[in-house]
């Protein structure tokens, strides 16, 4: 099969690489860029567990290809954390136990990220409607949920 030469900008970083027209982004990032933290679940954009941010929206890349986002900003959980310190959504998950076996983690916390960056003070039910499309077997959600709200609070609250 012939191969597309494309760049990618994941997590601030470029990379150049050749691929089958028909590659995932999903595929690309864990398979050639070795980025383990986007997590295939079903495979057909149903559950959310490969959820990342493509320009700062969520997006399923089990179902987005990888020719298709040469040129955009891709942010995959790996991408969050600044050095050690971890992103304020991400420490709110930790905080509020909102983890359990981890597997929709990634996904919950990209969507609740790009939540967060457009609604500062997000209510209940703007937060469910957000992550309505990641499935969590684990939580119940309500733990999640708390850790958004968590989240929302830290970024709202001025760092000293």
């Amino acid at each position: 099969m012939n191969r597309i030469p494309i760049t990618l900008l994941v997590n601030g970083e470029p990379y150049s690489l050749a691929v089958p027209p028909n590659k995932t982004l999903l595929e690309v990032l864990r398979d050639d860029l070795e980025l383990m933290g986007t997590r295939e679940g079903c495979g057909v954009g149903a559950c959310g567990a490969c959820t990342v941010l493509i320009d700062g929206v969520p997006a399923r890349s089990c179902l987005t290809l990888a020719v298709d986002v040469q040129g955009l900003s891709i942010t995959t959980i790996e991408g969050l954390a600044e050095g050690d310190e971890l992103h304020p959504v991400q420490e709110a998950f930790v905080e509020r136990h909102a983890i359990q076996c981890g597997y929709c983690s990634s996904g919950m916390i990209l969507t609740a990220k790009a939540l967060l960056d457009k609604k500062k003070r997000p209510t209940k039910d703007e937060i469910k409607r957000a992550i309505s499309g990641n499935i969590c077997r684990c939580t119940g959600y309500a733990k999640i949920e708390d850790a958004i709200a968590t989240a929302a609070k830290k970024l709202a609250t001025p760092s000293k």
